[in-house]
């Protein structure tokens, strides 16, 4: 998630001690690995905007989004939706068959939630040594204590007990969103210390720590730490928003001056056009344009900000890319597309999504195959 909540949540919204880029090798076992987001997919998590926390005008204003990534995904892989309740079920489907949905990939889970963060709450699916699907319960307090989490905090051990996993339960360890963290699936980790090395979530938290437990439960033993900003947004500025893995080998930002524009440091950008891989080979970059006009909601409501592009979620033969309405869709959506030529690049219209929270990654949750 990216920008407010609501009106932090009507206002826009989508780090530590070490400053400089360089790998790290910390001496905690790897018990688990977290696949790569362009490797086989079983299917994708959404969580369903609902009424009950911020009423219907926020619920109806989301829905189009959800029924178009829904159709979309449905095509390429399973589709997992939670719904709050029955009746929530029982509308959500009469949306998607309204809209020519078919049901048959798509599975329901009733179960409570907050709001639709799911890359942020939801459960991050890792292999273990024998190389078995296991289901991680990494903490979540609802970006430092910024909105409720008690529904969508339960949401992976709902997940684990329905697919019959015992869910690795971290929620004692760290308090650790989705969005905070890329990894490019050959053990680098990339993210801001500012939203996770933050006392909001793991109060007395050392880098050092933070490396450990990322090694031991991500598989990761590379590191590339940018700063951040805290409270810049409600996520304290998670790193998918404007920095992503495209692949093992790729990353995908923008140029200096949009980056600039999108409130990211000057020594975080040079940090990040100078990270290597964990065997200290310079990443490819691919970078996208941010919209060339500040996005304005489909019901007239100008942002006075513009839109990321890099906030995409790769599926098994789609790519979702957030759209705003603006020249710079298609241009960004053609540079995506140069990197996935086996799968078909489609536009979602997050404007709407984008004014209480984030874009497309955000509300995604890979289950790897």
């Amino acid at each position: 998630m990216i920008f407010s909540i609501m009106t932090f949540l009507t206002l826009i919204m989508a780090c530590g001690n070490d400053d400089e880029l360089q790998p790290t090798s910390p001496t905690a076992d790897v018990l688990y690995t977290m696949p790569e987001e362009t490797d086989t997919h079983e299917g994708t998590w959404l969580q369903w905007p609902h009424e009950y926390q911020y009423g219907k005008t926020y619920r109806n204003r989301l829905d189009q989004t959800w029924v178009d990534m829904t159709k979309e995904l449905a095509s390429s892989e399973k589709v997992d939706l939670i719904v709050y309740d029955e009746t929530e079920q029982t509308r959500v489907t009469a949306l998607l068959t309204d809209a020519g949905v078919a049901l048959t990939n798509i599975d329901f889970s009733i179960y409570k939630t907050d709001d639709v963060w799911v890359r942020d709450n939801g459960p991050i699916y890792v292999k273990d040594k024998n190389g078995n699907l296991q289901i991680e319960d990494w903490g979540f307090n609802g970006w430092g204590n910024k909105a409720a989490f008690d529904n969508c905090n339960a949401i992976p051990a709902k997940i684990a007990a329905k697919q019959g996993k015992t869910a690795v339960d971290i929620n004692g360890i760290m308090i650790n969103e989705g969005g905070s963290v890329e990894i490019d699936g050959k053990g680098t980790l990339m993210a801001c210390k500012s939203s996770i090395l933050n006392n909001n979530r793991n109060p007395g938290m050392t880098q050092a720590q933070a490396e450990a437990i990322f090694t031991k439960y991500l598989g990761v033993t590379n590191f590339l730490w940018l700063d951040g900003q805290a409270g810049l947004e409600i996520t304290d500025q998670h790193i998918d928003g404007f920095a992503r893995f495209g692949n093992t080998t790729t990353i995908v930002t923008m140029e200096q001056a949009d980056l600039l524009d999108f409130d990211v440091l000057q020594t975080d950008i040079d940090k990040l056009f100078a990270a290597k891989n964990k065997s200290g080979q310079a990443y490819n970059f691919l970078t996208l344009p941010l919209s060339q006009n500040d996005v304005v909601t489909t019901y007239g409501k100008n942002l006075g900000y513009k839109g990321s592009y890099c906030n995409y979620y790769i599926a098994n033969t789609k790519v979702l890319v957030p759209i705003y309405n603006d020249p710079n869709d298609a241009v960004a959506m053609a540079k995506i597309q140069t990197l996935y030529p086996t799968r078909k690049v489609v536009g979602i219209d997050v404007r709407n999504l984008y004014a209480n929270g984030g874009m497309v990654h955000c509300v995604t949750q890979q289950q790897p195959q």
